[in-house]
């Protein structure tokens, strides 16, 4: 058999890959601002349920934005999560990225306290005096703290990216975490994961770039 390949230079691969989305989602109804995030998530994971899975609390993306023009930084609950943020980009406006989850501090507290380190971490991020927008691919865990620290009065963040990725408590803490008052990006179900969490922030990123062309 005989396998046709695209004769596509390395420069346009990408822009390729996102009129193959744009083509195969046809009329798939996406609310109106989200479209790029949407897609990167596709663009990242091949998985076109994201186009209905992805949940946005009204108007997410423009105050996520807002919030990054105005110094917001970013808390993750991975390293890998941390590692695919374009942090230069978000740095132009004065915001770095965070993850306590290697902090020897978080790990002693999760021993003492007997949660996860995942929970010590959120409750370190809560005591910084910084606007924080949480991306969470992996931890359960990390969206039931932060939903008892908004619950609490003790957190009140610019935006919770909740997409962790597995089977205990994953569905339950999203579910969670859209009974708040925060803005929130969650996708519901059990997909998800470090890499949506990134692209999800990137694509905030991009979005602010694209404006200021």
């Amino acid at each position: 058999m005989k396998v046709e390949l695209e004769n596509i230079k390395p420069m346009d691969i990408e822009t390729r890959s996102f009129e193959i989305i744009t083509e195969e989602l046809g009329d798939t109804p996406l609310i109106p601002g989200t479209e790029l995030v949407v897609k990167r998530c596709i663009h990242t994971s091949a998985d076109f349920d994201y186009a209905k899975n992805l949940c946005f609390s009204p108007g997410a993306v423009e105050k996520a934005i807002e919030a990054i023009k105005n110094g917001a930084c970013i808390v993750t609950d991975t390293q890998m999560a941390k590692s695919g943020i374009n942090k230069r980009a978000l740095a132009r406006y004065g915001g770095e990225v965070y993850c306590f989850m290697s902090d020897e501090d978080v790990a002693k507290t999760a021993r003492e306290n007997g949660t996860t380190r995942a929970t010590a971490s959120m409750d370190k991020a809560a005591s910084m005096e910084k606007r924080l927008i949480f991306a969470i691919g992996n931890a359960p865990t990390a969206l039931v703290r932060l939903y008892e620290l908004i619950e609490e009065g003790k957190l009140n963040p610019e935006l919770i990216i909740g997409v962790p990725v597995g089977f205990v408590n994953v569905v339950q803490s999203k579910e969670l975490i859209m009974e708040t008052e925060v803005p929130y990006i969650v996708a519901k179900g059990r997909k998800g994961g470090s890499n949506i969490a990134a692209c999800i922030c990137n694509a905030l990123l991009y979005m602010i770039d694209n404006k200021r062309d």
